[in-house]
């Protein structure tokens, strides 16, 4: 690991949260606890919208059904992402050591980049205002959204096995 940043995660485990979290036991449980919620709440809200963009259920229409759920799953990502940073200072360079936690990252951030263009794209916003059938691009989407956050998941719970 560069000299620097070993340097910089000394000293992130150096700030207060950092502190608060090894100190208090109980502290822990609540952020670990917040952060599994949080993950629920993305996923819980990602799954059903991926599934119903595929075709596979038919409950609702897209245009009632899609802002809402992907609205609670930004509020999840946020949150998990916020628990998860605060949980990430109590032993960054064992995290970054962790191949599980490299590979969450990624799955991660290829999600996130993945959810940011299906709500930048024009199939979206079609989907939105004619509640109509999606197209075969945001369908291919949803499909690469239900394994990306279904890998980031396993990736996560694999993290303490290694």
């Amino acid at each position: 690991m560069p000299e620097l940043l070993r340097l910089a995660l000394e000293q992130l485990t150096a700030l207060p949260p950092a502190l608060w979290l090894r100190r208090s036991g109980t502290l822990y449980l609540l952020v670990n606890a917040a952060h599994i919620g949080a993950i629920g709440l993305l996923i819980g809200s990602i799954v059903p919208l991926d599934l119903r963009l595929l075709g596979v259920i038919k409950p609702n229409s897209l245009a009632v059904l899609a802002p809402v759920l992907a609205r609670t799953a930004a509020v999840g990502l946020a949150l998990a992402v916020l628990t998860g940073a605060t949980l990430f200072t109590v032993r960054p360079q064992e995290y970054l050591e962790n191949p599980a936690f490299i590979v969450k990252m990624g799955l991660l951030g290829a999600g996130a980049i993945n959810a940011w263009l299906v709500r930048r794209g024009g199939a979206w916003g079609q989907v939105l205002q004619e509640g109509g059938r999606p197209s075969g691009a945001l369908r291919c989407q949803a499909a690469v959204s239900l394994l990306l956050w279904t890998g980031c998941l396993v990736a996560g719970r694999w993290i303490g096995f290694l």
